[in-house]
């Protein structure tokens, strides 16, 4: 009797820390708000657990169980539905349903005739397991917690970065090329038109689109290279090219011409 009673506990002790490891992981999640925790998992973790205790009170009342075990298997009685289930409920609630729970464990171990002394040993087993269990679950799970939110936080800084770059390229190949090829294009049609004048300047025309082409290629391949910092001068020159080809006249006042017109860092 006592060896099917000690191997059933054992049995269902043993199942329970099994539901209990893959229940942990679903609770974590719950915990950091990712997945709720699907309700219908608790319960065998529950009837394993009222099995248990009625197990434990069998050994007891049966008398196959000596003081000091009582006392471990007390101890051991809530821990592997208390790790998961302390992550699923606010810290009251676990307090409270633990103290419930001793109430019951308590009551039903006086009912078959435990004696005070091993009582009050049991009491003191239960306190000490749903403190070490609320003190070391909640902390660790917190912690956790705190360093997946820091690499999340890493991991979004490196998007953030790679999306702030890819702007900066797109931004810098658009006045780099927007810029020059429109220059490109009125040189040519004015080549074009005075060719057809035979006026020989058409010659200086085209020489001039050759040397802004190659300029390109090299604007292009600093860009490339991440070597390209826009600043107010240089982009008030490429402008006043781009109009000037258009035959407008443009006029730019500063210091020193266009070079030494400058801006503040910060609005360049």
């Amino acid at each position: 009797m006592v060896l099917a009673l000690a191997g059933a506990f054992l049995a269902a002790n043993i199942a329970q820390s099994v539901l209990s490891n893959r229940n942990v992981a679903l609770a974590f999640d719950d915990y950091r708000g990712t997945t709720p925790f699907p309700p219908g998992r608790l319960r065998l973790p529950v009837v394993l657990q009222a099995l248990m205790t009625g197990l434990l009170v069998a050994l007891a009342a049966v008398g196959g169980v000596q003081e000091e075990g009582l006392v471990l298997l007390v101890l051991d009685l809530p821990v592997a539905f208390g790790i998961p289930y302390v992550l699923l409920v606010p810290v009251r609630t676990f307090l409270l349903h633990s103290a419930g729970f001793s109430a019951v464990v308590l009551a039903l171990l006086a009912a078959v005739g435990v004696p005070g002394g091993l009582l009050f040993g049991a009491f003191v087993s239960l306190v000490v397991v749903v403190l070490l269990v609320l003190v070391s679950a909640r902390p660790s799970v917190w912690s956790l917690s705190v360093m997946w939110q820091a690499e999340e936080a890493r991991d979004m800084q490196a998007r953030l970065a790679v999306a702030e770059e890819r702007l900066r390229f797109g931004r810098d190949m658009h006045d780099v090329l927007g810029r020059n090829l429109s220059v490109i294009a009125l040189k040519s049609e004015l080549a074009v038109e005075l060719a057809q004048r035979g006026n020989p300047a058409a010659m200086d025309q085209m020489v001039e689109v050759q040397r802004i082409a190659r300029a390109s290629q090299q604007e292009v391949r600093d860009v490339v290279r991440g070597y390209r910092e826009a600043d107010l001068p240089t982009e008030l020159m490429g402008a006043q090219g781009v109009l000037q080809a258009a035959g407008i006249t443009v006029t730019v006042e500063g210091a020193d011409g266009p070079a030494g017109i400058g801006a503040p860092a910060a609005v360049q």
